[in-house]
């Protein structure tokens, strides 16, 4: 039994736990800080999409993310659009990562 893809999915999942963790939102973030960071999902994402491995919680993500700044809560705004980057950039991950590893699937 090959244990290659359960393993990489167990990796791409601490992988984005990790990214999410890493950029929590200071307090007090500003539409400033909100446009960076929702920008910075959004490429990852449109970098994910060219992969054809796009996430639905990463556009739901980048939705709330929207939400939230235009209530003006712009600290629940950065931490959503960050979560949206960290869910791109695994799904981005996922796509170079099984690039090659399905070669190493067993053939039955």
């Amino acid at each position: 039994m090959n244990m290659t893809q359960p393993t990489v999915r167990i990796s791409i999942l601490s992988l984005a736990l990790a990214l999410m963790s890493a950029t929590s939102a200071p307090a007090a973030s500003s539409k400033t800080d909100f446009n960076i960071a929702y920008a910075a999902a959004e490429a990852a994402h449109k970098e994910a999409g060219r992969l054809r491995n796009q996430w639905t919680v990463t556009a739901e993500a980048l939705a709330n993310a929207k939400r939230a700044a235009d209530k003006g809560d712009f600290d629940g705004a950065v931490a959503s659009a960050k979560e949206a980057e960290a869910l791109a950039k695994a799904s981005i991950f996922q796509a170079t990562s099984e690039k090659e590893a399905w070669k190493n699937l067993e053939i039955r």
